[in-house]
């Protein structure tokens, strides 16, 4: 649906200054870096803790937005010929759009909402439901305050259902989406304990929940919340429809569960009558889900095959590939909403390598236009979004091969692709298909091959780090992610490409060569050399690397280089020891500095810093802030005697927590963005599970020993796992003999026995369910890196960054 921006700013009640003739809008745009159709595109300049949409409209502006929404405007914007919406807030701006335009729809709307469970009950509908009705739907989990009106936008007049989410973190926040949701049927999937920390307590969580229900018909939700009485506050008409478990009471009585053989067999009355349900799955979790979706299917008199229920994927996989390829692994759907979003991530990852991009995708499911239509306007979004090379799959997309006017190849289905003689080189590969394609197939064919233990990385979660650690910094401070170590063990490319994208202003690494490494892969940001060596001096100047300097010599010896080189203002970074006495100039030398400098056109200081030596201990507070006397006494002097400016950062991931006051121009980031925060209340997230399986397992009798030199003896009869990571992947030897454990099947197994080089051993005994094959988390959420730590009596720097090379990266993005 189109919409004229005059029409845009009498809904948004907002100011309109109009300088373009591009002014009809079909697409809505809240990050600069999903632009897909510029003059179609609608921009809404949104103020958050961490970022300010405002200073990303040049560069859209440059890309062909011609259109904006903003609550102040800059002199700077003058001369362009653009539209300006100027509102009192964005977001409210946003809302009310949206809201006014889910007005004009008459389709209905389902709306879910709770703790738990939201995305999977709203993906699992519309597998159930897709071949009955044209359904709009949010994708993946877009369900906050921002998400909400950007799935609702989708709605157009060929919707015949809307099934959208709603997630809340503090009061307040519901009545807005019931706003723009307005559901006609909702469901209630659970009171948990996310979001605690934003209500009193659980009633006042509940009541805000409940409100997206306010105007609802019927309400869908198990029994065994108790939710009758909150909602009837809100809401004294809707029919309550319930399920529940042997009670007759409840609209679908569930009498009884049979779990086995992978599959679950629900005996229910509905109506007074029995019924039989199958459902592809054991656990409680997924069952709990699909009775949800059960019951809403009875209400809507509508009977599916639940066996046709598959696992709803919450994240993209990043694998290494073959021949230097990249693979993102989304092998789980393929619909419009989700690939739109596969493909943002296919350009943030190949924006920064240079790599080709090629979509393997499969046919698409159903969206109410014509085939011709969907692949016409699929060739025009692969188009925008400057996709190298296409492959289809599947009957109906071969049919419009036509309609792709770039390199593409058609098969008709998985098995014709895998038996053909494509190859590929030096490519970023999203292969996105629907479960039926078996996609998972040619995500093994193209995936380079290691062995069973892989250091998964949450790329959510890093982002999630930055943008907490730099709720604590004003706005115009700059960031510094330390990257060095190959990003303390976690993919140093991979970790500054997403950061990168995210705009972060420097990257630190320790040595040249690291820094080398992330040129050749594309990172343009600056980056600053912790610990530069004469012997690199041509490589600081051959990838652009800008050096620290600490003492005298290494400034006469760089500042020497330099100007054979014939380099000028070229940029570096001074190092003051304020009281760590590692590498640094002292404060008193600080004059001598000055004059060196006096005489050096071919160096200019960027920046000065210093690091803290106990930012994260409370018992030294007055050391901490005597180094911060110390650093602000130097750079004092500094700035009054070189005659221009420069960044000054001390503070680290504790010191940004602790001492925002003292962030000056800029910080360093640096444990806190891999998941180890200062204490339980930092809301920092761990970013890295180390996993491995189950080789082998095997009876050991009692009396009998495991491992090298005998260590591991046996008082009982044991059940003994083998598992492939040793000491040469980075498990430490400290943790052998019971000194820890890993978890399988969620349960802890100590480790028996020596740690090998290449294979460790623990004890499953009190595991009977373990089998050959399961996984094992070596560490992750639930059994820490600072866990294991406390076992070496070290600190969790140790142990992430010695996970070996040869364990293999996997990112992924939920």
């Amino acid at each position: 649906m189109i919409y004229n921006i005059a029409e845009i700013a009498r809904i948004t009640r907002g100011e309109l200054s109009q300088k373009s003739d591009t002014c009809e809008i079909g697409h809505l745009l809240t990050d600069s870096r999903n632009l897909t159709y510029p003059e179609e595109s609608l921009f809404f300049a949104l103020k958050t803790k961490t970022n300010d949409g405002h200073k990303y409209i040049p560069e859209l502006y440059e890309c062909g937005v011609r259109n904006f929404v903003v609550f102040e405007k800059d002199s700077s914007w003058e001369n362009y010929e653009a539209n300006f919406v100027v509102v009192d807030d964005t977001l409210e701006a946003l809302q009310r759009l949206v809201a006014s335009h889910r007005r004009k729809f008459k389709a209905p709307v389902i709306g879910i909402t709770g703790s738990n469970g939201k995305t999977v009950v709203k993906e699992w509908l519309y597998q159930l439901l897709q071949d009955r009705f044209i359904i709009t739907r949010s994708p993946k989990s877009f369900n906050s305050q921002i998400g909400v009106p950007l799935s609702v936008w989708q709605m157009n007049e060929r919707t015949e259902l809307g099934i959208f989410e709603a997630g809340i973190s503090q009061p307040g926040e519901m009545q807005l989406l019931e706003k723009i949701i307005r559901p006609r049927i909702g469901i209630f999937t659970n009171l948990g304990e996310a979001h605690n920390e934003g209500f009193v307590d659980n009633e006042e969580k509940l009541a805000e929940k409940l409100l997206l229900f306010q105007d609802c018909k019927v309400l869908v939700y198990a029994k065994k919340y108790a939710i009758e009485a909150a909602f009837r506050k809100i809401n004294k008409t809707a029919q309550l429809f319930s399920w529940a478990f042997n009670d007759a009471t409840a609209n679908v009585n569930i009498t009884s569960v049979d779990k086995s053989f992978g599959r679950t067999t629900v005996r229910y009355i509905f109506e007074g009558k029995e019924e039989t349900c199958q459902m592809p799955f054991t656990d409680d979790a997924s069952l709990e889900n699909a009775l949800h979706c059960l019951a809403l299917c009875l209400l809507i008199d509508v009977r599916e095959d639940f066996l046709k229920l598959e696992p709803v994927a919450m994240r993209l996989e990043v694998k290494q590939g073959k021949n230097g390829c990249q693979i993102i692994n989304d092998s789980y759907n393929s619909d419009m909403g989700s690939l739109v979003i596969a493909l943002d991530f296919l350009n943030a990852q190949a924006e920064h390598t240079g790599l080709r991009k090629t979509l393997i995708l499969s046919d698409i499911a159903q969206t109410g236009f014509a085939d011709a239509e969907l692949y016409t306007h699929l060739a025009s979004l692969m188009q925008q979004k400057n996709v190298g090379r296409f492959i289809g799959i599947g009957e109906h997309i071969r049919k419009f091969w036509h309609q792709f006017p770039f390199e593409s190849r058609f098969f008709a289905t998985t098995a014709d692709f895998l038996a053909s003689d494509i190859k590929f080189e030096n490519e970023v590969i999203l292969v996105k298909g629907a479960r039926s394609f078996a996609f998972e197939d040619i995500v093994s064919g193209l995936e380079l091959k290691r062995h069973e233990t892989v250091l998964e990385v949450n790329l959510n979660a890093i982002t999630h780090n930055f943008k907490t650690l730099k709720s604590f910094l004003k706005p115009e401070t700059k960031t510094v992610a330390m990257i060095k170590a190959n990003a303390y063990g976690c993919g140093a490319v991979e970790v500054a490409q997403l950061l990168q994208h995210h705009h972060c202003d420097y990257f630190g690494v320790a040595v040249a060569d690291e820094g080398a490494e992330l040129r050749k892969a594309g990172i343009r940001t600056p980056i600053i050399v912790m610990d530069p060596e004469p012997s690199s001096f041509d490589v600081l100047t051959a990838y652009h690397l800008e050096p620290e300097i600490y003492n005298f010599r290494m400034l006469r010896l760089f500042s020497d280089f330099a100007d054979r080189q014939g380099e000028r203002d070229y940029p570096i970074h001074l190092k003051i020891d304020t009281g760590m006495h590692r590498l640094g100039f002292m404060p008193d030398e600080c004059p001598a500095v000055v004059k060196e400098l006096e005489h050096t056109p071919s160096v200019r200081v960027e920046s000065v810093f210093s690091h803290l030596a106990t930012a994260d201990c409370t018992d030294m507070d007055e050391f901490t802030k005597q180094q911060i006397a110390n650093f602000s006494f130097a750079t004092d002097y500094l700035r009054q005697n070189l005659g221009y400016p420069f960044l000054r950062h001390i503070l680290n991931t504790a010191g940004v927590q602790r001492f925002p006051e003292y962030q000056y121009e800029m910080v360093r980031l640096g444990i806190g963005l891999y998941g180890i925060g200062i204490d339980e209340k930092s809301d920092i997230r761990p970013i890295a599970t180390l996993r491995s399986v189950v080789l082998q397992i095997k009876d050991v009798a009692e009396g009998e020993a495991v491992g090298y030199s005998r260590k591991g003896l046996l008082h009982r009869p044991s059940r003994i796992a083998a598992i492939p990571i040793g000491y040469a992947d980075g498990l430490h030897r400290a943790f052998g003999n019971g000194n820890s454990y890993v978890l399988i099947r969620g349960k802890k197994a100590p480790f028996i026995g020596n740690i090998c080089m290449d294979i460790c051993m623990v004890d499953v005994t009190d595991i009977p369910e373990a089998c050959e094959g399961d996984s094992v988390e070596i560490f992750g959420a639930k059994h820490t890196i600072n866990d294991l730590a406390d076992v070496m009596g070290t600190i969790p720097y140790e142990i992430l960054t010695g996970v070996s090379n040869r364990v293999k990266r996997v990112y992924y993005q939920e």
